[in-house]
């Protein structure tokens, strides 16, 4: 696709420098680019390849602007503008069709502009709406509704009666929908609980490859509007998560955790079952968190990187400190004796 700088510039609210009418037709980085590609700067530590960029044009701030030397489009945040510039310039676009090897049952609801792919599994009683993508080997379940516009890649599966909203990403190998992990002991063996419930995933959420995400044991396990959620990820049953949170790779959410809106959990936190937390929380990698976080805020729970030797020793500390803090209480009081 081709379109013109000016073009690009009234679609993200931003200021040509230049020549509007230059033709740009992809996208790389400001070390990499060739004529006709756009880049962007927004991390100072890319500053040093600015000079020497062969890029056709730069999505830039007004205070970097005087160092670039070719065309720009001058905006306030140049990631989020290139996010949208990109998007523009590769767009998803497909025509819609059920390939001869798809299987589809009986009491579907397929509209015809979705397109869905070889190989796919569509079981009785879905629902799939307008300009919905299914990529190759899909299994959709009984009942599933699938909303407008949805993408989905390659082996993803749909469990029975999950329901998605409109625009939703999902990734090759995603599992929505599956069985939690949930078991009575009986003396010396564990007991099946049916998983009674389903899940329910809001408007423009993106999931990330091989994650999957536990039906709820009676309600629903919920993802809100706007959620974002890597590679790697469990969330087990009943877990519901709040609006724009976003979920970094390994992550792993024990049962029945409610997780507020505008969180931002790193990568490979554990977090613990039944527990809260709060709106706008940020949680940073590596992090254990076995209680709730009642306030927002950013939380770590890990030990920084040291060489081996030093880590050894923090280690013995450790183990030191209550032998440590019996005899400082001892001191204490025979202080207080004096």
């Amino acid at each position: 696709m081709s379109i013109t700088l000016g073009e690009l510039a009234d679609k993200v609210s931003g200021q040509v420098h230049g020549d509007g009418n230059c033709k740009i037709t992809g996208v790389s980085t400001l070390q990499d680019a060739r004529e006709g590609d756009i880049t962007y700067l927004s991390d100072p530590r890319y500053k040093k390849n600015l000079p020497d960029t062969s890029a056709s044009a730069v999505i830039i701030s007004s205070e970097n602007l005087p160092d670039c030397h070719v065309n720009a489009i001058v905006v306030s945040d140049p990631h989020l503008a290139y996010a949208h510039i990109a998007a523009l310039l590769f767009p998803n676009t497909f025509k819609g069709g059920i390939q001869p090897s798809a299987v589809i049952e009986p009491a579907c609801k397929i509209d015809e502009s979705a397109w869905i792919g070889p190989q796919c599994v569509i079981e009785s009683g879905a629902v799939i709406g307008s300009h919905v993508f299914i990529g190759p080997g899909c299994s959709i379940g009984k009942n599933v509704v699938i909303g407008n516009d949805s993408y989905l890649d390659t082996s993803v599966t749909i469990c029975h009666d999950v329901i998605m909203g409109e625009r939703v990403i999902i990734h090759p190998g995603v599992v929505i929908g599956g069985d939690g992990f949930g078991f009575a002991k009986d003396t010396n063996k564990w007991v099946k609980i049916p998983q009674l419930g389903s899940v329910r995933i809001g408007n423009d959420v993106e999931i990330g490859s091989n994650t999957t995400i536990d039906r709820g044991s009676i309600d629903d396990t919920v993802i809100e509007d706007g959620v974002k959620i890597d590679n790697l990820v469990q969330i087990a049953h009943n877990v519901h998560i709040g609006t724009n949170t976003i979920i970094v790779a390994c992550v792993g959410i024990s049962g029945s955790t409610k997780i507020g809106k505008n969180c931002i959990i790193a990568g490979a936190v554990g977090i613990a079952g039944h527990l809260t937390i709060v709106d706008n929380v940020q949680i940073t990698a590596m992090s254990g968190v076995a209680k709730s976080i009642m306030s927002p805020g950013i939380y770590s729970s890990r030990m920084p990187l040291q060489d081996n030797r030093s880590s050894r020793k923090t280690m013995v500390r450790v183990k030191q400190l209550d032998d440590m803090a019996r005899r400082l209480k001892i001191l204490e009081k025979n202080q207080e004796k004096k």
